[in-house]
């Protein structure tokens, strides 16, 4: 009698079938995050950064997540054991990330929408939320069958359950850190979206793939399907076309995936109303920020970031950016260190730069991107501020740039993106106006951008009410446009004193600060008189208004949900009426000659309409 002996192939070969379950729920997690990276970006340039955007494409993606999972349960039950199923869920995963990138790419920038036509924030939300499921629902429901199904392909009987869905759940864990990492902090600013997108509908179809045709053994249908073709050769011949066909569809839809559009990155929920009016000369996607340039008919340059203009040569906005950085080193006796919070077209930076006093400027920069691009285009608004030798480029976060400095500052200007966008409001708090104190030098002050566009009586409410109380003795200079309120610089001094105005009169006409005083001229301010004449009010003078503001702190970021509440609105000047409307002269805030108060008294009281 022939002893037989027992196949010994058979235990690795379904082992080895199994690892590829692990493998490919592994790819498949890292595909999920990966797009929910590339979406989160993509949509929040399309809907405005706020928070409530975050919270929407969460929700959706997680809801979607939940509907998967419950239809993938249902046929993990119908399909015990098949790895086909979990395969050709991969596959469509290809055709829904390319839905979902042609969405946001090719469709959905142009769609006619203009979000300041609306009367209520919850109206747009509504929209946003609709958006937000016609993009990320169909992956994300995939994503969700993905994961029954792959704890069905790799169960076997008398298996250990806890540890069959553990090792499943940590292997879709690992990939989907894997996947958030390397999409976030190289893919998307080494290549961009669209290859980014393009790669993960190539991961994608390999996760299919090795599940279609590596991942079989004796219990899996695919098994019994082969041992019932009577010609073994034909198998081989099987997985070759199978990949021919997935490799030829996943490379079709993969050139589908449309570049990111230069309008969208430019002028994000507003894409679709600019089309055709500015050109984009420059567009390009960073690490933490999308980032543009462009030029106006009439050869206005536009700096935009976070889907908007951040800054620009028009005269409004060079008069803010300048009056910051001016006043940043006009009014402190010595500003021979000072600290940038914000690079954006540097035109704020570069107004430092040439106050002769400044030995060592530091500009604090999350981006890379943005000093590269801004040092090209706006040079000649700038300064060349970049290039300067004393000046340094911090890459970091600002915030956390202070808190582990030992260094510190004269003088400390911040010009951070809008309140709404999410993170922003981090360095509007409370505790971070203490933090900026504690790293001025004596006599050192403190200035800020506050916008009034875009914005909502509220939240310029706690941005102001917020500083002040962090500087009592802080003053507002505004930024009026047509004689419209526009926007702000708040003014903070660690030992507050009276501002000399006749000294900084005297500082603008001495020849060594000709560029100064060069500076301001081409801003419409000739002296220091008209510099100050600006005053908008002080603690005293808001009282009424600041009534009830809500204080900005850490432990709560109000701003960032009062901000994004109001990112569509354009009541600028209303709001800023509101602000002025008990501001008087301010006795004793300023000091000089009777003749220089007597007209900065008449300037101020003419800029308050008294």
């Amino acid at each position: 009698m022939r002893h037989h002996p027992a196949p010994a192939v058979e235990p690795a070969r379904r082992e080895s079938g199994v690892s590829l379950v692990y493998v490919a729920i592994a790819l498949s997690g890292m595909t999920a995050l990966g797009a929910e990276v590339i979406w989160t970006r993509l949509l929040s340039l399309l809907f405005g950064a706020t928070t409530y955007t975050f919270s929407l494409i969460l929700a959706v993606f997680l809801m979607g997540l939940g509907i998967g999972s419950s239809i993938g349960s249902g046929l993990a039950k119908r399909f015990p054991h098949s790895r086909a199923a979990l395969g050709v869920c991969q596959l469509l995963l290809c055709a829904a990330i390319a839905w979902a990138a042609h969405a946001t790419g090719a469709s959905m920038p142009y769609w006619p929408i203009n979000p300041s036509i609306g009367k209520n924030p919850v109206f747009q939300f509504d929209l946003d939320l609709l958006r937000a499921l016609w993009v990320v629902l169909p992956a994300a429901t995939l994503w969700g069958a993905s994961f029954p199904l792959a704890i069905g392909a790799a169960a076997r009987e008398g298996q250990d359950t806890a540890r069959l869905v553990g090792g499943i759940y940590a292997a879709n864990t690992v990939g989907a850190i894997i996947g958030a990492l390397a999409t976030s902090l190289v893919l998307v600013a080494a290549v961009g979206s669209q290859v980014a997108q393009q790669v993960l509908i190539g991961v994608s179809a390999l996760s299919g793939l090795l599940m279609l045709i590596k991942g079989s053994d004796s219990s899996d249908e695919w098994t019994h399907a082969r041992k019932s073709i009577r010609h073994p050769s034909l198998t081989p011949l099987t997985g070759v076309i199978t990949m021919i066909v997935v490799g030829a569809a996943a490379g079709l839809l993969i050139r589908t995936v449309p570049p990111l559009p230069g309008i969208l990155v430019a002028y994000g929920r507003y894409a679709a109303t600019w089309v055709g009016i500015n050109e984009i000369i420059y567009s390009g996607e960073g690490v933490t920020a999308s980032v543009a340039v462009s030029r106006t008919p009439a050869g206005v340059l536009n700096y935009h970031n976070a889907g908007k203009v951040q800054a620009s040569s028009e005269p409004q906005d060079m008069r803010l950016q300048r009056m910051l950085g001016h006043l940043t080193t006009l009014v402190p006796d010595n500003p021979r260190r000072v600290l940038v919070i914000g690079c954006g077209a540097g035109v704020t930076a570069g107004a430092v730069s040439v106050d002769p006093r400044v030995q060592s400027e530091t500009i604090a920069e999350i981006e890379p991107l943005v000093p590269r691009v801004v040092s090209k285009y706006f040079a000649e608004y700038n300064f060349n501020v970049v290039a300067n030798p004393k000046v340094t480029v911090h890459l970091d976060d600002a915030r956390h740039y202070l808190l582990t400095t030992k260094e510190k500052f004269d003088a400390i200007t911040s010009d951070p993106l809008d309140p709404w966008v999410r993170g922003a409001a981090t360095l509007y708090t409370r505790e971070f106006f203490e933090v900026a104190k504690a790293h001025l030098n004596p006599g050192g002050v403190v200035t800020l951008f506050v916008q009034l566009y875009e914005s909502s009586d509220a939240a310029v409410k706690s941005e102001v009410a917020t500083f002040l109380d962090a500087f009592p003795g802080g003053v507002v200079f505004a930024n009026t446009s047509n004689g419209l309120g526009y926007d702000l610089v708040l003014l903070g001094q660690l030992n507050p004193r009276p501002i000399n105005v006749d000294a900084v009169q005297a500082r603008l006409t001495a020849a060594v600060n000709a560029p100064i005083a060069k500076s301001l001229s081409e801003i419409s301010i000739y002296s220091a008189t008209e510099l100050f004449g600006t005053y908008a009010g002080r603690k005293s003078d808001m009282a009424g208004w600041l009534s009830g503001a809500v204080l900005n702190r850490d432990r709560n970021l109000r701003l960032q949900y009062l901000a994004g509440l109001g990112l569509n609105l354009y009541q600028s000047d209303a709001i800023y009426r509101n602000m002025i409307k008990d501001s008087e002269y301010p006795e004793g805030l300023f000091e000089g000659s009777p003749a220089t108060l007597a007209a900065l008294r008449e300037k101020i009281n003419q800029s308050l309409g008294k």
